[in-house]
């Protein structure tokens, strides 16, 4: 029994060291490392975080350093995104029209356009639930709902019947050539779609994180640019260089102080 014991420790502090040295790591690593079933891993994990010395993930571990970066980096990005939705709010006049795609941060907006009546069509299913101002009217496309955005036909036919004045989207990357990047296909489709039938009044709201090198990341599903002025707003900390090159290619970049409006 003593040397089981001995056993077990051994393998913790094994583990624990792994955890440590890799910031992250999944319980199939560990299981593969030491010869042992997931359930033993996810004990000698639970024990493990019970003396507070790791964080436990849904299918791993992460060390308390890297839980807390992890936790500091959310919380920025999250101050970020409040901010770019609450500069983008000041684009909406009273009376305006308005496409939102299913971008929680453009979604967001909505929240900061105070007395102003404002009709919005949407496909995104983030809409359901939340509390705007009064003045804030939401017509949802309906379709498949695919994670929480609508999509399919129906969308399509629904958008192509009514006309907006301004358009705020979101997406999953903006490349440094000036792509937009999707991660559901066929939303491309539907944001061009509708973008064809409208003026110049296009705006796409993007945090630090998402501006990435197109070298960098050739795999995502697909990616889209726009046959007119766009109007990107993102955060101050995003690359300047990177802000540079879209600026060149003739876009026009607003880049938002953090807790802007505080």
């Amino acid at each position: 029994m003593k040397n089981n014991q001995k056993a077990v420790r051994q393998r913790r502090q094994q583990i624990l060291q792994m955890v440590l040295t890799a910031g992250e790591i999944t319980v199939s690593d560990i299981a593969q490392a030491h010869n042992i079933s997931d359930m033993t891993v996810r004990r000698d994990l639970q024990y493990l975080e019970n003396q507070n010395l790791i964080w436990r993930t849904h299918g791993g571990a992460n060390s308390i350093e890297k839980a807390r970066d992890m936790k500091r980096f959310s919380e920025d990005i999250h101050l970020c995104r409040e901010s770019i939705s609450e500069y983008a709010a000041r684009f909406v006049n009273d009376g305006d029209t308005l496409f939102i795609n299913g971008s929680r941060t453009a979604l967001n907006l909505l929240k900061y356009v105070e007395r102003k009546k404002v009709l919005v069509f949407t496909n995104n299913g983030w809409s359901v639930g939340e509390k705007y101002p009064d003045g804030v009217t939401i017509c949802l496309t309906g379709g498949e709902l695919r994670n929480h955005v609508m999509v399919g036909e129906y969308v399509m036919r629904y958008l192509l019947s009514i006309n907006v004045d301004k358009i705020f989207l979101g997406c999953a990357a903006v490349y440094d050539d000036g792509e937009f990047r999707y991660d559901i296909p066929t939303e491309i489709g539907i944001n061009e779609a509708l973008i064809s039938r409208t003026g110049n009044k296009l705006f796409v709201l993007a945090d630090h994180s998402k501006l990435v090198k197109r070298f960098d990341h050739e795999n995502f599903y697909g990616s889209s640019t726009y046959d007119r002025q766009i109007t990107l707003i993102t955060d101050e900390k995003s690359d300047k260089a990177t802000l540079e090159q879209l600026r060149g290619r003739g876009m026009e970049v607003i880049s938002v102080p953090i807790h802007f409006g505080k």
